[in-house]
């Protein structure tokens, strides 16, 4: 789960061998990540059902990658109507459930 996320349910995923770029995996290992992004996306639709999804990957610091050598998909759940003038003009995120909860509630679906 991303400790700073940018909606309620926000997770990343990266493969088990750390990488800087999606060239850099194995196809074996491109095939595995694909998968747990869509088993991630999976999960997050039976909790919290969401009407949409943002999925990706930021490659470089100048697309935003923060940690050099560490490649992770964000699966960003979506919800119609879900932007709001908080992070505008309040400066901070609102979150529905605690990371915490929402750990408790999407962990069943990984075991």
């Amino acid at each position: 789960m991303n400790r700073f996320p940018y909606t309620a349910g926000h997770l990343l995923v990266l493969s088990l061998r750390e990488v800087a770029d999606l060239a850099d995996l194995t196809d074996d290992e491109a095939a595995g990540l694909m998968a747990a992004i869509r088993r991630a996306q999976r999960a997050l639709v039976r909790t919290l059902a969401p009407d949409g999804f943002n999925i990706g990957f930021n490659v470089g610091s100048a697309a935003g990658a923060g940690m050099p050598g560490h490649l992770h998909c964000h699966v960003v759940p979506r919800w119609d109507g879900d932007t709001n003038f908080m992070p505008v003009v309040g400066g901070t995120k609102v979150l529905p459930q605690a990371l915490e909860d929402l750990y408790d509630e999407l962990l069943p679906h990984f075991s």
